[in-house]
């Protein structure tokens, strides 16, 4: 006898039943934003651990480095830290106090629509300013950003190539007798490809992945620190497009799970295209610095030398330490794979770890 199925599975099977397939965009979205919803993921009681969980000297370093930025670019005194999907406002913390200690002492917002990582991060930042948009961060000063591991979680729309057509990528729920079970196929209706260098060249069953709401947001941030100055650094997983392949995936207490399997019980994610976020920075007007890897971006702004000191100061860590630093850089870990950009406004001077 099965198990009874999820709210969320029931809404979306009746989406279905009602309507017919809908597209993995649709579902991703309704997925994370239940999973995001109603829970606390992070750390070893939850599905994932990200970069700021590993190690202080993640969110230390980044917080120096826009510091750094920031008073190259002429100190003002009205400039904001601004996060995006800051999950329990670990690595803000660590920015801010490094930030601290060169006298700069920015406002907090974070754009985070999930309550229950708003309360964590209240415990950690008291006086922070929420939001449930970019659209919503102030206007009246310059923008010092950091989205780490935000745009991965975004809904994307698939395209699969069938013969000589592209068709969206749609979800169907296959056996009634399985309510928490659903599969993802090509839909009947043909689209086209925004991609020409792709379209051309794709072979039978390869798929297209279009973050259409990861270039909105991208375009919309852009748009925001075009107007009002300052610059943002992107840290996530992925690749420099065009390209195909599918790259959803989900993630269910450390371990790779079935994406269609119990939706809204697994953190849904897609590599990002840094080309694609990137083209949206440039159209604003800004200057766009990599992607590199993250593990060579640590390097440069001096993970190798806090090691060091943080070991000298605690002895009896510096195992744990040295774990660290090798997870966030190292090839085979988080070093290559994980890449950072960052957009600069023209009059704002480029932020440290970006040389080739």
């Amino acid at each position: 006898m099965s198990a009874e199925p999820s709210s969320l599975s029931e809404r979306l099977a009746r989406q279905i039943d009602a309507g017919g397939p809908i597209s993995v965009a649709h579902y991703m979205a309704e997925s994370n934003q239940h999973y995001y919803s109603t829970r606390d993921p992070l750390g070893a009681d939850g599905d994932f651990t990200t970069a700021p969980e590993i190690s202080q000297m993640f969110g230390e370093l980044i917080g120096l480095c826009l510091a750094d930025t920031w008073m190259r670019s002429g100190s003002r005194p009205d400039a904001f830290y601004a996060e995006l999907g800051p999950g329990r406002g670990t690595l803000a913390s660590d920015a801010l106090r490094a930030m601290s200690s060169t006298d700069f002492v920015p406002r907090t917002h974070f754009v985070e629509t999930s309550l229950a990582l708003r309360e964590r991060q209240r415990a950690l930042i008291p006086n922070v300013f929420h939001h449930d948009s970019v659209g919503a961060l102030p206007a009246d000063g310059p923008l010092l950003v950091i989205a780490n591991e935000f745009f991965d979680a975004l809904p994307v729309r698939q395209l699969v190539r069938t013969e000589m057509e592209w068709r969206e990528r749609v979800v169907i729920r296959p056996d009634p007798a399985e309510p928490d079970r659903f599969l993802a196929m090509a839909g009947y209706r043909r689209v086209e490809s925004p991609v020409p260098a792709i379209a051309a060249d794709a072979s039978e069953g390869a798929i297209l992945e279009i973050p259409l709401a990861g270039t909105a947001i991208a375009l919309e941030l852009a748009q925001r620190i075009a107007r009002q100055g300052g610059a943002a650094i992107i840290i996530d997983y992925g690749y420099e497009g065009p390209a195909v392949g599918d790259t959803l995936q989900a993630v269910r207490n450390h371990q790779f799970a079935d994406p269609f399997l119990q939706p809204g019980e697994s953190d849904l994610t897609t590599h990002v295209d840094f080309t694609m976020i990137g083209n949206m920075a440039r159209q604003a007007g800004l200057r766009i610095l990599g992607p590199v890897g993250q593990g060579a971006f640590l390097r440069q702004l001096g993970i190798d030398h806090r090691a060091e000191q943080l070991a000298r100061g605690a002895p009896a860590r510096a195992e744990e330490i040295e774990t660290a630093r090798h997870r966030l850089t190292d090839h085979d870990a988080m070093g290559t794979l994980f890449k950072a950009m960052a957009w600069v406004h023209p009059d704002w001077a480029d932020p440290a770890g970006f040389n080739s």
